[in-house]
């Protein structure tokens, strides 16, 4: 544990659901996330995501391309975007420099349903630092 090149010290893991169309912003520096424990997460660089779509899901799960104060350094550009297929796995590791968090300007992680008929429902595990 810890901060520096290949430590982490920040975990938030969870398992969601989002109802058909809709889309859901993950704040990665606005308190909005809580660690198992309950403690609420400011993550300064994330090191890894890891992101499960559920085979049970009819639709896709669709991560990155928030509409504004998008994270970047996972994707080249603001509007990128990942489809996880139904049983399908994304997984991004940086786990020297990992990517900065920038609050206010750079820490939203869109998740989306890619599309109407049924709700979808994921894992998501995002590993970084606070510092």
């Amino acid at each position: 544990p810890g901060t520096s090149s290949g430590n982490a010290d920040l975990i938030f893991m969870d398992t969601r659901t989002l109802s058909a169309s809709s889309t859901e912003n993950l704040d990665l520096a606005g308190g909005a996330l809580a660690d198992p424990l309950g403690a609420t997460l400011t993550f300064v660089t994330i090191k890894a995501i890891y992101v499960k779509a559920a085979s049970a899901n009819t639709n896709n799960v669709v991560v990155g391309g928030a509409g504004s104060n998008t994270l970047l350094g996972i994707f080249s550009d603001a509007t990128d975007k990942i489809v996880v297929k139904p049983g399908g796995v994304f997984m991004w590791v940086a786990p020297a420099t990992g990517a900065t968090v920038t609050a206010s300007t750079g820490d939203i992680l869109l998740v989306a349903n890619s599309s109407s008929g049924s709700s979808v429902t994921y894992d998501i595990v995002i590993i970084g630092t606070s510092a």
